[in-house]
């Protein structure tokens, strides 16, 4: 009735007008949203499982890349109960599915966002999900190669002649894919600068003058993820940290610059019109 009533003349109306349609339901935007974040998360999920499946007939394979740092430390890993091999080969698959998975639901998470971020990053989604992506490899290696040998080395050398390391396969798994997982978070501190400066939440400025506070996060952030106690491997993960804050500041200045460049571009293209 009230379609059929909006295409009948309103005799009350002068000629040519017509009634206002009804207001739109402020429920419908949410939905929508709802659902575009559902078909989302059902498209990212399904690539997930799949490349978690692809991955599972290569475990024993990246098993063996996950078990070179201990070449030469530990001969074999063991497990303790019926279920875990099987539980750690479906955690390897999982994490390199993961992995394997990222560009895609990084994709998605940008087209879901592009319309609120549109009029302050320019970026397409290949050049964020090439940075992200990059930046996480990049944390990644770093870990794989430069920070788990030493802590491992440490962490082992404790036993002393006394005693003879039997580790589980299942913890040294998780130990490792944690360790990995975390740097290449924090590996993406420039890339989350970029994006937050972009949208103006953050400046280098407000940066550079909490740089004392940054510092002491960073030990402490540090000491709680890095692997072992001792002050060498601690600062093995602090300065990484410390080299991408103060790079976080040159880029945060860098997109700050741009932001007001393209704010004053477009407020020149106003007063023109």
């Amino acid at each position: 009735m009230p379609a059929l009533m909006d295409t009948v003349p309103d005799p009350c109306l002068p000629a040519g007008r017509q009634r206002p349609s009804a207001p739109a339901d402020p429920e419908k935007p949410l939905l929508s949203h709802l659902d575009e974040l559902r078909k989302r998360f059902l498209v990212s999920f399904v690539f997930f499982i799949l490349a978690a499946a692809v991955s599972f007939n290569y475990s024993s394979f990246l098993f063996g890349i996950l078990k070179r740092p201990l070449a030469g430390v530990v001969d074999k890993l063991v497990f303790f109960s019926p279920t875990e091999a099987l539980a750690l080969y479906l955690n390897i698959s999982l994490a390199a599915g993961l992995m394997l998975s990222m560009p895609l639901i990084l994709y998605q998470a940008w087209k879901f966002v592009e319309p609120a971020v549109a009029g302050s990053i320019k970026s397409g989604p290949v050049i964020f999900v090439s940075s992200v992506t990059l930046a996480f490899a990049s944390g990644a290696l770093f870990s794989y190669f430069i920070l788990i040998p030493p802590a491992l080395k440490f962490l082992l050398g404790f036993a002393g002649p006394d005693l003879e390391p039997v580790i589980s396969a299942q913890s040294y798994v998780s130990f490792i894919v944690w360790t990995v997982l975390g740097t290449g978070l924090v590996f993406e501190m420039p890339v989350l600068s970029y994006v937050l400066s972009k949208l103006g939440v953050i400046n280098h400025r407000s940066l550079r003058n909490k740089y004392r506070y940054a510092i002491v996060g960073i030990l402490a952030a540090a000491a709680i993820i890095s692997p072992t106690p001792d002050i060498f491997n601690m600062l093995l993960f602090a300065a990484p940290m410390l080299f991408l804050y103060e790079l976080s500041i040159w880029i945060s200045r860098f997109a700050g610059k741009r932001r007001r460049n393209n704010f004053g571009s477009s407020n020149g293209q106003l007063n023109s019109r």
